[in-house]
C-alpha cells in the first residue's frame, strides 16, 4: 500500500510544463490594477539594485554602489573585466524587457527569449541567442535537464500552455521555472527565465519579482530541490515574497 502524501496535480493542458505544481498551497500576491507605466517605472527606480540581485547569483562582488559607478560610465578599479561585462550585459538586458514592455511587443516567445538570453548570457554562453541543440547538465544536482531536441518547439508549446493560466505571477513563475528546469539555451537560463517572468508582470502592469543577494543561499537550495523533484510549489511560494512592490509601499 502506498502512502504519505498524494504527488500535486496541475491541470493536463499544462503538462507541456514538465514540472508539477499545486496551485492551492500559492499565497500568490494580490494583483493590482494593472499600470504598466508605474511598474516600469519602479523597476527603474531600483534598477542597479536589481543588477546586483542578478549579478549576486552568479557570484559577481559587484557591490551596488561599484554597479552604479559603472552604470555612469566610470571604470571601478579592483574589479575583474568579465565581471564588469557581466553587469553590463544585465543592464542592456534589462533595458531591451522595458523596450518590449513598453512598446507593447513583448511576448512569452522564443523570439523574445532568445533576444534576452543574447545580452544576459553574452560572453558566457557556447552560443548566444539560440536555443541548445546538445546536452548539458546542472552543477550541485544529479537531475539531467532533456537532450537539446527540439527545445523551440517545446518552448513554444509551453507558451501556449501558459496562456492557460490567468493570473499572472503563477503564470510568470511557471514561465521562468520552465526555462530554469528545461535549460533551453546553453547558459544564462535562470537569468532569462527571471528576465521572460518579470516581462510577464510588467506587460500585466504588476510589479517585478527579485531575488536579493541575502536570500541567494536559499534561493539556490530551492532551485537544487526543485531540479530534483520536479515540484515548482515551494518555489513559487518563495518568489511570490520577493515583489519589489514591498519597496515602495
Amino acid at each position: 500500500m502506498r502512502t504519505g502524501m498524494p504527488s500535486p496535480r496541475i491541470p493536463a493542458h499544462r503538462t507541456a510544463f514538465g514540472f508539477q505544481w499545486d496551485p492551492s498551497k500559492l499565497a500568490l500576491p494580490e494583483t493590482r490594477e494593472p499600470d504598466t507605466r508605474r511598474s516600469v517605472w519602479r523597476a527603474k527606480k531600483i534598477f542597479a539594485d536589481i543588477i546586483h540581485d542578478i549579478t549576486s547569483l552568479e557570484g559577481n562582488t559587484f557591490t551596488v554602489p561599484e554597479i552604479q559607478t559603472l552604470l555612469e560610465g566610470i571604470t571601478v578599479g579592483g574589479r575583474k573585466i568579465s565581471e564588469a561585462e557581466q553587469v553590463i550585459n544585465q543592464k542592456d538586458s534589462l533595458l531591451l524587457l522595458f523596450k518590449l514592455v513598453e512598446s507593447g511587443t513583448f511576448a512569452l516567445s522564443p523570439e523574445v527569449g532568445e533576444q534576452l538570453q543574447a545580452l544576459a548570457a553574452k560572453g558566457e554562453a557556447l552560443e548566444e541567442g539560440v536555443f541548445r541543440n546538445g546536452k548539458v547538465t546542472i552543477s550541485g544536482t544529479s537531475y539531467l535537464p532533456p537532450e537539446g531536441n527540439n527545445l523551440r518547439e517545446q518552448f513554444e508549446t509551453m507558451a501556449d500552455c501558459a496562456k492557460t493560466i490567468t493570473n499572472p505571477f503563477e503564470r510568470g513563475m511557471a514561465a521562468f521555472l520552465y526555462v530554469a528546469r528545461t535549460q533551453c539555451f546553453w547558459d544564462g537560463n535562470k537569468r532569462t527565465g527571471r528576465l521572460l517572468m518579470n516581462g510577464i508582470l510588467l506587460a500585466a502592469g504588476q510589479d517585478i519579482i527579485t531575488v536579493p543577494a541575502t536570500k541567494a543561499l536559499e534561493f539556490n537550495q530551492k532551485m537544487i530541490r526543485f531540479y530534483e523533484q520536479g515540484d515548482g510549489t515551494e518555489m513559487m511560494v518563495f518568489l511570490s515574497g520577493l515583489q519589489i512592490r514591498n519597496k515602495f509601499e
